[in-house]
């Protein structure tokens, strides 16, 4: 029985976090496109900065060791990107190419983007998605009705991050679609986590922060090697004033989503 409501706690939490975030991202807020972005990068370094790095060290891990996971990680991803590029230049043959240099201007995303937005959102992602199922799976283990308490928080928290990852995806995709399925499947591996964390909860526990570690140098990456300078254009006053309001709401969104589900984490 406890299995079972493992199972559907998480993958409810894992896909319908997703399809939430498609709801309000591309719904509700969907006529302010424009400053999607600058959510995104508030919302991944936020998950990053207030969620997984203090939960990682709140293990009691050296700082050294999730310090050095972390560079490995942002070099991890660095290189993922650079190989992904090369493959894209590749199939794109020499004369497509040539527009790799000239980020700067509005063709970045179709070129660079296609790397970053992809590959190290969906590790980050994936990585992400089975400690938050490893997370719940612990918590209905010790008491059923705290299980459902850190599904939800777990889902309210994944909620704005995962608006962030779906823009990420959709400005380095043509197909939207793909970029929601995208998503939902490094979503679903919350339930491979819940069912892993079932079996071996006690093992697991403390390779945890490494995976939170890892989850997190992905997102600073994205933030910082692929929004952020997509951000850096001369703007007006009340156009670089929004982008900095939509910034620090992807900021705040995730870490008062964070604080509510701190209050039910089970260490």
């Amino acid at each position: 029985m406890t299995l079972v409501a493992i199972l559907c706690a998480t993958l409810v939490t894992g896909i319908g976090s997703v399809w939430l975030a498609a709801l309000l991202g591309f719904g509700v807020l969907a006529r302010y496109t424009a400053h999607m972005l600058s959510l995104a990068a508030g919302a991944l370094l936020a998950t990053a900065f207030m969620h997984l790095l203090p939960e990682a060290f709140e293990t009691g891990l050296p700082a050294r060791d999730l310090f050095a996971t972390l560079l490995v990680g942002l070099v991890f991803f660095f290189l993922l990107d650079k190989a992904e590029l090369y493959h894209h230049a590749h199939e794109q043959g020499h004369g497509h190419d040539g527009h790799a240099g000239h980020d700067h201007d509005g063709h970045h995303h179709h070129t660079h983007g296609s790397g970053k937005g992809g590959w190290a959102v969906l590790t980050g992602d994936g990585l992400h998605a089975f400690g938050d199922g490893i997370l719940i799976a612990s918590a209905f283990i010790a008491d059923f009705r705290l299980g459902v308490l850190a599904a939800v928080a777990v889902m309210a928290h994944e909620v704005p991050h995962h608006i962030g990852d779906l823009v990420v995806l959709r400005q380095s995709s043509a197909n939207p679609r793909a970029a929601l399925l995208k998503v939902s499947l490094a979503g679903a591996v919350t339930a491979l986590g819940g069912l892993v964390g079932f079996f071996l909860v006690e093992r697991l526990q403390g390779f945890l922060p490494y995976f939170l570690a890892v989850a997190a140098s992905s997102f600073v990456y994205v933030a910082l090697a692929d929004l952020i300078p997509q951000l850096q254009k001369r703007l007006s006053g009340p156009q670089t004033a929004a982008q900095i309001v939509w910034l620090v709401l992807g900021m705040g969104l995730v870490s008062l989503a964070s604080l509510a589900a701190h209050a039910h984490h089970v260490h």
